[in-house]
């Protein structure tokens, strides 16, 4: 058995490319750790890191480069639109071959406490390795955000689960844990009025009684001066890519507004984009293990 784990670490700095950099060569410092991709947005003013290898190794690449972004990353004079509570905002571990959930649960939890012990950053356990029902969902726990953390850990109900009900002056707080591969699609509407996205948004979410497993929030693109829907498909088998762009689309007209083009962030599994193309194109009998070359090949 050769178990391979991915890690997606989120981090609150997407302007300075020097310290997005710093993490990448952190990550690729540790041996049997294989970066696949990293990304920055100047808007959200974050970026996310995918890497993979085997438990232990990842498990101190996840360390290290939040150790590193905690070295770099002052919180108290970040501004971005995305919603954030730390210098590392997230760590999600999923389990890619030869592991379970409920070893990567433990990673997570083993990774939490370290962090908490060495770098005297808070942690919440969050998705599958949350502790409360109220703490699977990562936005109840960054509610508030890094400016209002400090006075929600004083709530008894809202202490981590690694470390002190302190949050760390310049890091914040982190959210570590296990969880099924997640999509970042984004769909940019042609309008500037931040609020028909915010509305759409909480449409089509789950929480707001839209599209199951879907998580999505209003930004602004200063830099185009466009409206965006970001979203999170928690899980694209059962609640497909097309559905949410076709229902943003269809949420858009109301206000005689376009999408002007939708973007995924990071990487995608394959089989997110087979199920767009058999929507859209209208396949018949079409079986993707036999007919997708990539596929064929592997067999």
């Amino acid at each position: 058995m050769n178990p391979i784990v991915e890690c997606i670490p989120n981090f609150s700095e997407g302007r300075r490319q020097e310290v997005i950099e710093a993490i990448a060569d952190t990550i690729r410092s540790v041996e049997g750790v294989r970066l696949l991709d990293y990304s920055a947005d100047k808007n959200h003013n974050r970026s996310v890191f995918t890497f993979i290898g085997n438990p232990k190794a990842v498990a101190e690449a996840a360390f290290l480069s939040c150790k590193k972004a905690a070295e770099l990353i002052d919180m108290t004079k970040h501004k971005g639109e995305h919603p954030r509570m730390g210098a590392t905002d997230v760590i999600p571990f999923v389990p890619v071959k030869d592991i379970t959930v409920e070893e990567c649960i433990e990673l997570s939890k083993k990774v939490g406490e370290r962090i908490a012990e060495e770098l005297s950053i808070p942690v919440f356990s969050y998705e599958d390795s949350a502790t409360k029902p109220e703490r699977k969902n990562l936005a109840n726990i960054r509610k508030g955000q890094f400016e209002k953390m400090a006075e929600k850990l004083k709530d008894p109900q809202w202490a981590p689960d690694f470390g002190k009900p302190e949050i760390h002056p310049t890091a914040g707080v982190v959210a570590v844990g296990a969880r099924k591969p997640l999509i970042a699609y984004n769909i940019n509407l042609d309008t500037s009025d931040i609020k028909i996205a915010d509305t759409i948004a909480k449409l089509i979410r789950e929480r707001g009684g839209g599209l199951k497993n879907v998580r999505a929030i209003g930004v602004m693109l200063k830099d185009r001066n466009l409206a965006q829907v970001s979203i999170n498909m928690v899980d694209y088998e059962k609640t497909a890519l097309y559905r949410a762009f076709e229902m943003v689309k269809m949420e858009a007209r109301r206000y005689g507004v376009n999408i002007v083009g939708s973007e995924i962030v990071g990487l995608t599994p394959m089989k997110a984009l087979i199920d767009v193309a058999e929507y859209y194109l209208q396949l018949e009998n079409f079986d993707s293990n036999k007919q997708i070359l990539e596929n064929y090949l592997l067999q």
